[in-house]
């Protein structure tokens, strides 16, 4: 899973570097508009039900009631994104964006949420059957089929060519993988655990992971709205591209344990361990990475670009911001979860998204990509910290009710 992870990011990393390299700078910044606005969406995909799938997943014993809740799962939220798409569509015809070609490339890149979707349940149900390989592999190819996409379609055919590779990547994917869950569609029978609950667990779970995007890409949609130049997107997004990178450190530690923590929940002692050691490894790797980045920044920027280096102090904001990721809300988001108190991270977030549009309101202005960056990086901290604040409260409450 370690190598896997490692092996999909430099990949992932690979595939940025080439868009930067083979399209302008004006032209990428567009596309970079447009598909943060699908970034942000992507969550809607199946109306949250892969998330669902996971957590009530993990609580099932057998092999076909895993299977049954797939394809209950796949089934139904295949319809929900047909129709989210649909909207996109609409919306993309009806909005007046400042950027030319942006409703063209909305529309195009909306269809990346069929694939998008159907991979992330692939994934998962290799999760649930403890099939790390398998789900190491998807990520792997997804991440090669991407980089050799740009590398060919945006050399021929510059931005264009990269939209179809963002698209192409997913949808090969999931094609190859698909056939391997050896899953029987035929075979199904009605679970109980697929009710209401189930459902509302799934749009919280939307509500969180959108929320929790927009957080993520709101600079770059402010950054476009009130600085008016593409060129500025371009620069923001390469900035922090290696910043939220490192995210995907935490995310190796959930994706292996999730569905063990989830099912020993209510050990306490096994909990309380797991959390010590968690956030003990992740004091160190963020201590190592924030000196490792104060004292080469700007070569790091200039991987990139040279014309970057000049916001390497925006970057060390976005560094030290991440840390409370990786320490905090990269946990105790997933520790609600398996809870099923997913809806406490969508009020966290909420919160947090309102308070970062306010704040980018008053400091892009005035510091340029360096506000967004402060903003950004205090809002991470406090995710973080809230998060932890309201798993303790409510696991200590939760086992006393037990």
């Amino acid at each position: 899973m370690f190598i896997g992870t490692i092996t999909s990011r430099c990949l992932s990393f690979l595939a940025s570097w080439l868009a930067l390299q083979l399209i302008p700078n004006k032209e990428l910044g567009v596309v970079l508009f447009a598909y943060s606005i699908i970034a942000f969406l992507i969550p809607f995909g199946g109306l949250g039900l892969h998330q669902s799938l996971i957590r009530y997943g993990s609580l099932l014993s057998t092999e076909d009631d895993k299977n049954s809740l797939f394809i209950y799962v796949f089934e139904k939220g295949a319809m929900v994104t047909f129709l989210i798409i649909l909207i996109i569509i609409i919306f993309g015809f009806v909005f007046p964006f400042k950027f030319e070609n942006t409703r063209y490339y909305l529309t195009i890149l909306s269809f990346v949420l069929i694939p998008s979707f159907i991979l992330s349940i692939i994934q998962i149900q290799f999760r649930l059957k403890y099939n790390n390989k398998e789900f190491s592999k998807t990520d792997i190819t997804y991440n090669l089929i991407l980089v050799i996409s740009i590398l060919i379609f945006s050399y021929l055919y510059q931005e264009k060519g990269y939209i179809f590779a963002l698209i192409i990547a997913p949808t090969l994917t999931s094609l190859f993988f698909f056939k391997k869950l050896n899953i029987n569609f035929y075979i199904t029978k009605k679970l109980k655990i697929v009710d209401f609950s189930f459902w509302k667990y799934g749009f919280y779970s939307v509500i969180t992971s959108v929320v929790t995007n927009l957080l993520l890409i709101i600079d770059i949609l402010l950054i476009g709205h009130l600085m008016e130049k593409s060129e500025m997107v371009t620069a923001y997004k390469y900035v922090s591209l290696i910043p939220l990178s490192l995210l995907f450190l935490p995310r190796i530690f959930i994706n292996t344990d999730f569905v063990t923590f989830t099912e020993k929940i209510y050990d306490r002692t096994y909990i309380e361990q797991y959390i010590k050691s968690y956030m003990l490894l992740f004091f160190l790797i963020s201590l190592v990475i924030c000196v490792f980045s104060f004292f080469f920044s700007k070569e790091i920027l200039s991987i990139f670009s040279q014309d970057f280096t000049i916001y390497s102090e925006s970057f060390l904001i976005l560094i030290f911001g991440i840390s409370g990721i990786l320490i905090f809300r990269g946990l105790f988001g997933n520790l609600l979860c398996s809870i099923g108190k997913i809806e406490i991270n969508s009020y966290i977030m909420a919160i947090a998204l309102v308070l970062n549009i306010l704040s980018n309101f008053y400091l892009i202005p005035i510091y340029g990509i360096k506000g967004a960056a402060i903003t950004s990086a205090i809002l991470m901290w406090f995710t973080g910290v809230f998060s932890c604040v309201w798993f303790l409260y409510l696991y200590k409450k939760m086992l006393i009710n037990e």
